[in-house]
């Protein structure tokens, strides 16, 4: 069986090993998945796919802990990481008012997932995999249909 990978380095997929032990059986019919917890689905691409990705919460050897955070995909310019905004109110005493604030935040996206702009999405918090990325996307809520084209 074929992997598609894309990549110069060839990766395995660590815990079809522990698989291999258990049952003495084709290595390819069993992929090795874990849920995730909080009520959140694994994705069929995940069981019934080919990548092979480590910082996967899926597949990979990632636990999420820590904060679930909804957002809006705002660029999907870098390879496997995506840029969630998380719009929210702030409270300024001396007017008595709310005032309108964003954070933008990186996240790592798996292949399992086909995020575009506009997509609103749920990100779990997880330990850090690179100098910015300290979060993970879970689940897709919200489709974007509309291409996003620059004039």
């Amino acid at each position: 069986m074929k992997h598609n990978v894309t990549e110069k380095a060839h990766n395995n997929q660590e815990n079809n090993f522990l698989i291999l032990q258990k049952k003495k059986t084709n290595i390819f019919k069993k992929r090795w998945y874990k849920n995730v917890g909080m009520g959140i689905l694994v994705p069929s691409e995940a069981i019934k796919g080919t990548y092979i990705d480590k910082k996967c919460p899926f597949i990979g050897n990632i636990s999420i802990r820590g904060r679930i955070v909804r957002g809006t995909v705002v660029s999907t310019k870098m390879k496997k990481s995506v840029i969630v905004r998380r719009d929210y109110l702030h409270y300024v005493t001396k007017y008595k008012r709310f005032e309108k604030r964003h954070k933008n935040i990186a996240c790592h996206c798996s292949p399992c997932f086909r995020v575009h702009e506009g997509d609103l999405v749920t990100i779990g918090q997880c330990r850090p995999l690179s100098k910015t990325i300290r979060f993970n996307l879970l689940r897709i809520d919200k489709q974007n249909n509309k291409t996003n084209k620059k004039k």
